[in-house]
């Protein structure tokens, strides 16, 4: 398969796969083994790229020429490279945890279910792709619409008013600002084209520039940036494998993808720099990272904490784009990898909780680490790599990170990454020490045999389903920080 017959066929077979799980609806197994094994194939025509862009290849192709000088058009360069593996990957393990968490918890239309998962899948790759502002921008609204079904699964009005407003905010900033943005980019530079160095040089009055990456940093919805951040608590009323798609695997990742692909290819590294242009989203950026974090640790709810949580996460990526430099750009892209690892890890934990006891409460888990101990020592693997603890991942991105800030001589950032990490440890442990240390009152047996009968042992887990995906990616927490200087290879070629 040549590298441009592979680029489509990223695109397109997670819709065939579509199509034939729609086929399969009434044969549950047929259709989850679709599933699996689209999944499958995805990842394994992604990897088949990933020889090329390390030789440093830019296999490309043009698909449809909207107007002279501007088409649909796909590129493969080693961030999207990075986004496609972490997004098509994680779907395999998403997959599996899916199908645990829909048949032991009981939940309807699953066939329409796994139908939006593949196409927001196939949109997470036209993203990551996009040769071009234009083609990412269409399939940035292709992934919010594909998974607006996904938030208002459960059909309650609850459902339906969190899917209202996680739509309204994010078509609502993409229509109004982000395309705003890149009208204006495509008339001052006459381009939309990802290039390196960026295409705005000399052509946007540096007195202006800081108002056009305000539009393109506001407009990026998905990553979550206050005040626009609304939207991603608002969607925890999603089924949990929603959640950890939302989280980890597409949504909120193509968000701060896209930051970080605005600000090397379209602004330019080195030219914010110059020009100032980013320094107050540095600003806002850290205050994003602190108040989510000091919100999250007022939250009961343990969804709605981890939604918050990843609000402050994503910051920590735009403040690194906003910083400006190659060890800020490392740190930020090299998180998209360790954040998605430890914080589906953290959102399947609690979904099999759920399943299992049906419990969403922090102050109702008391000791049930105790009668989970699987779960609850993935959730504690998992919490560790988000603070940043060696030997788990996402030790290396904070550290490329903190580096960046004192390469700017901006002390008090490297300060807020501290105080931020600090505030992990606040939000995240407590839960850790409520299911290990805390006695346990009694556990409930969830409905219509969703948990698994206690044995001698006292060990209530949900279905292995439930409990295996987060134990791989708790796993895979360890094996990306001995494997992280294969990924800071891979990303160096951005910024070299």
């Amino acid at each position: 398969m040549s590298a441009e017959t592979a680029i489509l066929a990223t695109l397109f077979l997670p819709l065939v796969g579509m199509m034939l799980i729609a086929l399969t609806g009434k044969s549950p197994n047929l259709r989850e083994a679709v599933t699996l094994v689209t999944a499958v194939a995805l990842f394994a025509i992604v990897l088949s790229l990933l020889s090329d862009v390390l030789d440093g290849a830019r296999p490309s192709i043009d698909l449809i020429e909207v107007m002279p000088g501007l088409s649909l058009s796909f590129e493969v360069e080693p961030l999207g490279m990075l986004f496609a593996c972490i997004a098509s990957g994680l779907w395999i393990v998403n997959s599996l945890y899916s199908i645990g968490y829909m048949r032991g918890n009981g939940e309807k239309k699953q066939t329409r279910f796994y139908m939006c998962f593949t196409v927001a899948i196939s949109s997470a790759m036209g993203i990551a792709f996009a040769g071009n502002m234009f083609t990412l921008f269409v399939f940035y609204e292709v992934l919010t619409l594909s998974t607006y079904p996904l938030v208002a699964h459960k059909e309650t009005e609850e459902a339906k008013r969190g899917a209202r407003i996680y739509l309204g905010i994010l078509i609502g900033t993409s229509i109004g600002l982000q395309l705003a943005a890149i009208i204006w980019t495509w008339i001052a530079a006459g381009t939309l084209d990802f290039t390196a160095g960026g295409i705005l040089s000399g052509k946007v009055d540096p007195v202006l520039l800081p108002f056009l990456l305000a539009l393109y940093m506001f407009g990026i919805g998905k990553a979550a940036l206050m005040p626009f951040h609304r939207w991603l608590p608002s969607a925890m009323v999603a089924p949990t494998p929603v959640s950890a798609l939302l989280h980890a695997v597409a949504v909120v990742k193509a968000g701060v993808f896209t930051v970080l692909k605005v600000v090397v290819y379209i602004f330019g590294i080195d030219f914010l720099a110059e020009t100032g242009a980013s320094n107050w989203l540095i600003w806002v950026a850290s205050f994003t990272l602190l108040a989510a974090s000091l919100v999250a640790m007022s939250k009961d709810n343990l969804k709605a904490r981890l939604a918050y949580s990843t609000i402050s996460q994503l910051a920590y990526i735009v403040l690194g784009a906003a910083l400006a430099n190659h060890y800020a750009i490392l740190g930020g892209a090299l998180h998209i990898a360790t954040h998605a690892f430890g914080k589906i890890t953290l959102f399947m934990c609690a979904g099999a909780i759920y399943v299992a006891t049906h419990k969403t409460e922090i102050s109702d888990m008391q000791g049930l680490g105790r009668k989970m101990p699987f779960t609850f020592a993935a959730f504690c693997i998992g919490a560790f790599s988000i603070i940043g603890l060696p030997p788990l991942a996402g030790t290396w991105s904070k550290w490329y990170l903190a580096l960046g800030a004192a390469e700017t001589g901006m002390l008090i950032v490297v300060g807020v990454y501290m105080v931020s990490s600090l505030l992990n440890i606040a939000y995240l442990m407590p839960i850790v020490a409520k299911g290990f240390f805390r006695p346990a009152p009694g556990l409930a047996t969830a409905s219509a045999g969703a948990a698994v009968a206690p044995s001698k042992s006292g060990i209530q887990e949900a279905p292995l389903l439930c409990v295996l995906p987060p134990c791989l990616t708790a796993f895979g927490c360890f094996v990306l920080f001995f494997y992280a200087d294969a990924i800071i290879a891979l990303l160096r070629l951005i910024v070299e």
